[in-house]
């Protein structure tokens, strides 16, 4: 899907390139300030800039076709999950924002399409994603999906550790 455009209606899901990262720029500030970051257009293009130069992330932008110029509504970021064990790569879906407007429209159901065709090019065996506890139309969304909610792993226990 690397370059494409899918029209649906007035609508189009574009996997974009370094070359385009303004198409998301603006959107990845927004979802940020969603989960209660600080507005900083400066950090949203530098960090989506390096994703994209460095071919750390795939990043699917839905864009309104209607006027003469492409309108990003809305974007999902994907990062890529290796197993060693099981040899494949996998896909996080990291980020998906849907701007106000075009909510409750079927927007995110797109991205998610996306990431799922993408996925299943690439070989993948699943697409994980996680959400806030409390977005609860983000969790409905990912379950009318097909996504489906993990309960606790009995075979491993996940660690973390802050180094900042």
């Amino acid at each position: 899907m690397t370059g494409s455009i899918c029209n649906i209606t007035n609508l189009a899901v574009k996997r974009i390139t370094a070359d385009e990262i303004q198409l998301v720029v603006g959107l990845f500030d927004k979802y940020r300030v969603f989960y209660k970051k600080t507005s900083d257009l400066a950090l949203a293009e530098n960090f989506i800039s390096a994703r994209l130069v460095n071919n750390e992330s795939v990043i699917f932008v839905v864009v309104d076709t209607a006027a003469d110029t492409l309108v990003p509504v809305a974007f999902t970021q994907l990062y890529p999950k290796y197993s060693s064990v099981s040899a494949v790569k996998n896909w996080i879906l990291n980020d998906l924002y849907v701007d106000d407007k075009y909510r409750n429209k079927g927007v995110g159901r797109l991205l998610i399409d996306a990431a799922i065709a993408f996925a299943k090019e690439t070989n993948a065996k699943f697409v994980q994603l996680e959400t806030a506890t409390d977005n609860y139309n983000a969790q409905h969304l990912y379950e009318l999906s097909g996504f489906v909610k993990q309960a606790p792993d009995d075979e491993f226990i996940l660690y973390r550790k802050n180094v900042d």
